[in-house]
């Protein structure tokens, strides 16, 4: 279970971070340079938090890139595909403010809050979701959200009130209104400022 004034600071982290724009942009695979210029955009469009996902030399490269440029104009930066606590202490010492996750695990968890870095779990069962709030998590990736459907959040809702839920996967700007109405907080979304 995590600290509670831990996690009681995450919640207002993703709270400040994501209700002013319901969005959080996610920028996979690209080269650094676009990647700082759409981040850019999202930024001067609204959106708060970032995430770049961290897979490869290339894109830790890119990760603190852009958290350089984030720190310049006081927006808070995080990685994402965080798998283990590996990832996590590396995802850290770069100045990641924040990891998020494919899936719920909670040796990762515990390593964010070892870390002093917040942590969005992915989830995508009632199971995990329970799993996820009993550690203390109330914002949670629903992922892969394409695949769960806008009727997936909410059913989740039902049950689940208390439940802060950021759609990601297949998200576009062509869809991301039918999950904010089915009761998701945010949508994580790349492709609105690719262009």
């Amino acid at each position: 279970m995590m600290n509670e004034s831990f996690a009681k600071d995450a919640d207002e982290f993703f709270e400040r971070g994501l209700s002013g724009s319901n969005m959080m942009g996610i920028f996979r695979g690209l080269p650094t340079d676009e990647t700082l210029r759409l981040c850019k955009l999202a930024w001067d469009q609204g959106v708060d938090l970032v995430e770049i996902p961290m897979q490869s030399a290339e894109s830790r490269e890119t990760l603190a890139a852009v958290i350089a440029e984030g720190k310049s104009r006081g927006k808070l930066v995080g990685a994402g595909t965080i798998m283990n606590p590996e990832h996590v202490r590396a995802a850290a010492d770069l100045g990641a403010r924040f990891c998020v996750s494919p899936g719920l695990d909670i040796a990762v968890s515990e390593a964010c809050e070892d870390a002093g870095v917040f942590h969005l779990p992915g989830v995508a069962t009632a199971s995990e979701i329970t799993r996820a709030l009993s550690h203390g998590h109330t914002w949670l990736k629903a992922f892969p959200a394409s695949v769960l459907g806008a009727d997936w959040i909410k059913a989740m809702k039902g049950p689940f009130p208390q439940v802060k839920l950021v759609c990601t996967g297949g998200m576009s700007p062509a869809t991301m209104h039918d999950y904010i109405s089915a009761g998701a907080r945010a949508v994580a979304i790349g492709g609105l400022w690719a262009s």
